[in-house]
């Protein structure tokens, strides 16, 4: 190239067509009209504009429209659409209609010419794609600062690995009546009865069903009382029972536990697995860290180690992305590894775009609706942490409500699953009075109560009931577990 890169254009390149087959194109199409029946072998993945041949796009469209509307479509019923002089490749309509018949393919290996078809339509995508980057990249538009342009192209080759799932389109009700059966089966089937992703917690699991699908579950919390913990607990427990099975076309389906991406936007990856593995080996995170531990210690610490090194978590320790930055490494994560449950710690630490910049309220909403819309596409639970307003503390209860959340407006808004964390016992712990005194009998009584327990208070779930699930968590292993005895089933919360 002489040193120098070349702008593409696609004038300059006529001479090199974009991929296609335009005889497999007439064969489908002469197919369809002298047996309409063909039609229903490809009609769930073929589409008018994967047709390169601009006529054959528009006949597709018209016998589509005729066969989906009860009609025969053939030579004769679809002239009557085409003005009497139209012409297509120099013969009349009629010819032209006439002479696809005469090239029908068999029916049997129309499913396989549909294929094709479509197969090249997916590689003139991704030839636009590649000449749209290179142009704009040459162009160099103030407004179009390159990581928006890379952020671009994944998304649109996200949609393209999606084989269409980004046309969207109406559902039959019998369709995702279909698929609520389904899940009811599985859940039945699955061990627990669950219908999501266990959290690995049973008390959480009866009354959220598991992990939903498609839900933007926000956890929030005061500092200190274990949000972080909770939500590293339940990322591991769900990657930790990861299994799958192998597919006939060689995909892998998970059907226990999942794959998970964490973003961690305050910790590190490092501070992150001490965490984990404090959790897995009950070894204190703080003794890890100073390297007080003795060598039968170190040996379980290096055995937990060995078995968590295949679990599939993938964490990404990146601080103050934007919420387009993560989005577009989430469906990176989707495509090249798979995810089925992804985790944000925490949503105030993300930013928005530059058009919602100086204005917080603004950039929470874009944030949590750019969050929302992802779990949709990507089908995926996703818990996202959250903040607490310090108004908490100024009350007597300081159990938190829906009011406490930050820029409460839009996550209240978006969010299916709202849970919060409260332990009492680090707010005894803050007014302990003097031994002796005549308040002390009555606050220790409640401190050995609340001592190692925790609430977990769901207090919005859009599928569900709310309540509260009683766990016990061992600060020293930041873990959160079923408690050993559960007497009583959670009280609604209101």
């Amino acid at each position: 190239m002489k040193g120098t890169l070349q702008k593409v254009d696609a004038a300059e390149d006529a001479q090199r067509l974009a991929p296609h087959n335009a005889e497999a194109e007439r064969q489908l199409l002469g197919a369809i009209l002298v047996n309409n029946e063909t039609f229903y072998r490809v009609s769930d993945f073929l589409e008018p504009h994967h047709f390169f041949v601009p006529p054959h796009q528009d006949i597709y469209e018209k016998v589509s429209h005729l066969i989906r509307a009860g009609k025969t479509a053939s030579p004769i019923t679809l002239k009557t659409f085409y003005p009497a002089d139209a012409k297509i490749a120099d013969l009349s309509a009629t010819q032209f209609l006439l002479r696809l018949a005469g090239d029908a393919a068999s029916i049997i290996n129309a499913e396989d010419y549909g294929r094709t078809i479509y197969d090249l339509a997916i590689r003139r995508n991704l030839i636009r794609i590649g000449e749209d980057m290179v142009n704009i990249a040459f162009d160099a538009p103030i407004d179009v600062p390159p990581v928006q342009q890379i952020d671009d192209a994944e998304r649109r080759l996200f949609e393209l690995a999606e084989t269409g799932r980004s046309e969207g389109g109406f559902v039959a009700f019998g369709d995702a009546l279909t698929e609520t059966i389904e899940m009811a089966h599985a859940a039945w089937n699955r061990e627990g009865a669950l219908s999501g992703i266990s959290t690995g917690l049973h008390n959480l699991d009866k009354l959220m069903g598991g992990l939903q699908h498609s839900d933007l579950i926000v956890l929030a919390g005061r500092p200190a009382m274990g949000k972080t913990s909770l939500a590293t607990n339940i990322a591991y427990n769900v990657a930790q029972a990861y299994q799958a099975e192998e597919q006939p076309d060689g995909s892998l389906k998970t059907v226990n536990g999942g794959v998970v991406g964490f973003f961690s936007l305050e910790m590190s990856a490092e501070q992150l697995a001490t965490r984990i593995i404090s959790e897995q080996a009950e070894i204190s995170s703080s003794k890890i860290r100073r390297g007080d531990i003795s060598e039968a210690e170190f040996e379980k610490l290096a055995a937990c180690a060995q078995t968590m090194q295949t679990v599939p978590l993938h964490v990404d320790q990146t601080g103050g992305i934007s919420i387009a930055s993560l989005v577009a490494k989430a469906r990176r994560l989707k495509r090249q590894r798979g995810l089925d449950l992804l985790v944000v710690d925490y949503i105030q630490l993300l930013s928005g775009s530059a058009k919602n910049s100086g204005n917080r309220v603004q950039e929470i909403t874009e944030i949590t609706t750019g969050l929302k819309a992802l779990a949709k596409e990507l089908n995926v639970p996703i818990i996202a942490l959250s903040q607490l307003s310090r108004q908490v503390e100024s009350r007597d209860d300081k159990r938190p409500m829906m009011s406490d959340l930050r820029e409460s407006g839009s996550i209240e808004q978006d969010a299916d699953v709202i849970i919060f964390v409260y332990r009492e016992e680090y707010y005894l712990s803050k007014t302990e009075p003097e031994v002796g005194s005549p308040e002390y009998a009555a606050w220790e009584a409640k401190h050995e109560a609340a001592k190692g327990k925790a609430e977990v208070i769901i207090a919005k779930q859009r599928h569900g009931p709310t309540g509260t699930a009683n766990l016990q968590f061992e600060g020293q292993f930041t873990r959160f577990s079923d408690l050993a005895e559960d007497d009583h089933l959670p009280e609604r919360y209101e």
